[in-house]
C-alpha cells in the first residue's frame, strides 16, 4: 500500500469553499426570509436549517481530508454499487416533487442519490482509469466498461426525470474520459449514439418540449416566470446591487430565489461586481484543481483532481447561464451557495478528496528542521538548506 506523504492543504482552495459557503449563508438568509416569515413565522427558518446543512458538510470535509485517497480504490466499486442502488431505490420509494421522484427519506433524513452517485461515479471512474492506463484505448476491455457505468448510472436519473443532473454527469464523465487518453472515436460514437435517445427523451415530455422550443425561438424568457423575474432582478442590481438584505425579487416573485435561482438574488444585490467576484472564486477551484491534479504523485489523483474540479466548476457555469437566460432552465444548484443539503454535503465531501490529494504534492511542502549548514528533503521532494 502507498504511504501517505503529508504536506501543507491547498489553503487557496480551501479559502475559497470557506468563502462561498459564507456568501451563501448570507444570499440564502436575505432570498428566504420573506417566505419563511410567511410560512412559518420568522425569518431565520431556513437559514438555520442552511447553517445546519453548512456545519454537516465542514465536519465532513475536514474528516475527508483526513483520509488517504488511495484507501478509496479498494471501495469505489462497492460505493457505485450502492449508489445505483438508491438510484433504483428512489424510483420505486422516493417522493415526488414537482413531478419527479428525485428525494429518497431514510427515518426523518432525505437526501438526492443522483448527489452521491454524482461523485462515486468519478470515484470510479478515477480507479478504473489508473489500472486500465493504456488499455482504456481498447474498446472491449478498456472503453466499454467505463461506459456501462456512465450509461447506467446517468439512465437510472433520467428516469427520475433528472434531464440536467443526467447530462452534467455525462459531460464531466466525457471529460474525463478524454483526459485518460480514450480514443476520440470512442467518445465521439458514444455521444452520436446518445443524441437520438435524447431526442427521444425530450420529446416525450409535454414541459421538456416547451422549454426547448421557447428556448431556440429566443421567447424564453417571456414565457418562462421565473427566468423573467430573474433576469428582473439583475437589472435592479446594475453595477453594484441595491445593497444586502434589500431585494425586491424575493418577496413572492422569484420563485426558488434561494435555490436554484440564488445567482440573481447576488446579482440584484450586489449587482455585476459580487456576481463577477462571485464566479472569480469557482474559477480559483477551477485552477487550483487543475494544479493539484498537475502535480499528483499517480494517475488516481490526477483523474481525481480533474473530475471534482470539472463537476463543481461546470455546475457554477451552468447555474449562472440558466440564471441569465443563456441556457434553458434547468435545477442545478450552485455549489455552495444555494439552498439544500444533499448537494452541499456531497460536494463538501468531494472538495475534502482534493484537498487530500493536495496534501500529497509538493505544492505546500513541509520542511524539515535540521542543524545549521545541512540539507534536508521535505516532504514535497525539495532540497531545503538551513
Amino acid at each position: 500500500m502507498l504511504s501517505q506523504r503529508r504536506n501543507h492543504i491547498d489553503i487557496v482552495t480551501l479559502v475559497a469553499v470557506l468563502s462561498l459557503m459564507v456568501i451563501g449563508i448570507g444570499v440564502v438568509y436575505s432570498a428566504s426570509s420573506t417566505i419563511a416569515m410567511e410560512k412559518y413565522g420568522q425569518s431565520e427558518a431556513y437559514l438555520l436549517r442552511h447553517l445546519i446543512k453548512v456545519v454537516a458538510s465542514l465536519v465532513a470535509l475536514f474528516f475527508i481530508v483526513k483520509i488517504d485517497y488511495h484507501q478509496y480504490s479498494n471501495v469505489s466499486k462497492a460505493g457505485l454499487f450502492i449508489a445505483v442502488g438508491f438510484l433504483f431505490a428512489t424510483l420505486i420509494l422516493g417522493g415526488e416533487i414537482k413531478g419527479a421522484s428525485r428525494w429518497l427519506r431514510l427515518g426523518g433524513f432525505g437526501f438526492q442519490p443522483s448527489e452521491l452517485a454524482k461523485f462515486a461515479l468519478i470515484l470510479h471512474l478515477s480507479v478504473l482509469m489508473s489500472e486500465k492506463k493504456e488499455r482504456i484505448q481498447d474498446l472491449k476491455t478498456g472503453f466499454l466498461p467505463m461506459a456501462i457505468w456512465i450509461a447506467l448510472v446517468t439512465g437510472l436519473i433520467l428516469l427520475q426525470p433528472n434531464f440536467s443532473t443526467a447530462m452534467m454527469l455525462f459531460l464531466f464523465s466525457l471529460i474525463m474520459l478524454f483526459v485518460g487518453r480514450a480514443k476520440l472515436k470512442h467518445i465521439v460514437l458514444s455521444v452520436s449514439a446518445l443524441v437520438p435517445l435524447l431526442a427521444i427523451y425530450v420529446f416525450s415530455a409535454e414541459y421538456r418540449i416547451r422549454r426547448v422550443m421557447a428556448f431556440f425561438s429566443g421567447d424564453h424568457a417571456s414565457s418562462n416566470y421565473q427566468l423573467l423575474q430573474g433576469i428582473i432582478g439583475f437589472g435592479n442590481g446594475g453595477l453594484f446591487g441595491v445593497g444586502p438584505g434589500v431585494s425586491k425579487q424575493r418577496d413572492f416573485f422569484l420563485p426558488e430565489s434561494y435555490g436554484d435561482f440564488v445567482f440573481s438574488i447576488v446579482g440584484e444585490e450586489y449587482g455585476y461586481v459580487g456576481t463577477v467576484l462571485l464566479l472569480f472564486l469557482f474559477l480559483i477551484i477551477f485552477l487550483r484543481g487543475l494544479k493539484i491534479a498537475k502535480f499528483a504523485h499517480d494517475d488516481l489523483g490526477k483523474y481525481l483532481a480533474i473530475g471534482i474540479t470539472s463537476s463543481v466548476t461546470l455546475y457554477a457555469l451552468v447555474n449562472a447561464a440558466v440564471t441569465l437566460g443563456l441556457l434553458p432552465t434547468t435545477g442545478l444548484p450552485m455549489p455552495f451557495v444555494s439552498y439544500g443539503g444533499s448537494s452541499m454535503l456531497f460536494t463538501a465531501c468531494a472538495i475534502g478528496v482534493l484537498l487530500n490529494i493536495s496534501v500529497q504534492t509538493p505544492l505546500r511542502p513541509r520542511t524539515e528542521q535540521v542543524p545549521h549548514g545541512q540539507t534536508s528533503v521535505n516532504e514535497g521532494g525539495v532540497r531545503t538548506a538551513y
